[in-house]
């Protein structure tokens, strides 16, 4: 695994990935009742996630499940919605997590 250096907070922490990022230009269709729907960009997607750009919007809080279609230029990739948690914020993003 690999180590990070610092947390928001300037302590250390080890990287809780388990699934190979791999870079994505897909759009990203977050719905959720205090928002409604927004597309946003994906940075990376995962088998665990995706990682995605926030743009102009507001984070959800880290804990909140929202409702997520991901589409690519060749046409979306899931019709139905699934659910996905907001695990961590960075700058500019989100860590989104599929619900198992």
């Amino acid at each position: 695994m690999e180590q990070a250096s610092a947390d928001k907070r300037g302590g250390s922490f080890e990287e809780q990935r388990h699934y190979v990022r791999r870079p994505s230009g897909a759009l990203v269709e977050l719905h959720h009742p205090s928002f409604g729907t927004i597309e946003i960009k994906a940075r990376d997607l995962s088998d665990g996630g995706i990682f995605a750009l926030m743009g102009n919007y507001q984070a959800p809080p880290v804990g909140t499940t929202v409702m997520v279609r991901i589409k690519r230029y060749t046409g979306v990739i899931n019709q139905e919605p699934v659910p996905m948690v907001v695990v961590h914020q960075q700058t500019g993003g989100i860590g989104l997590a599929f619900v198992r």
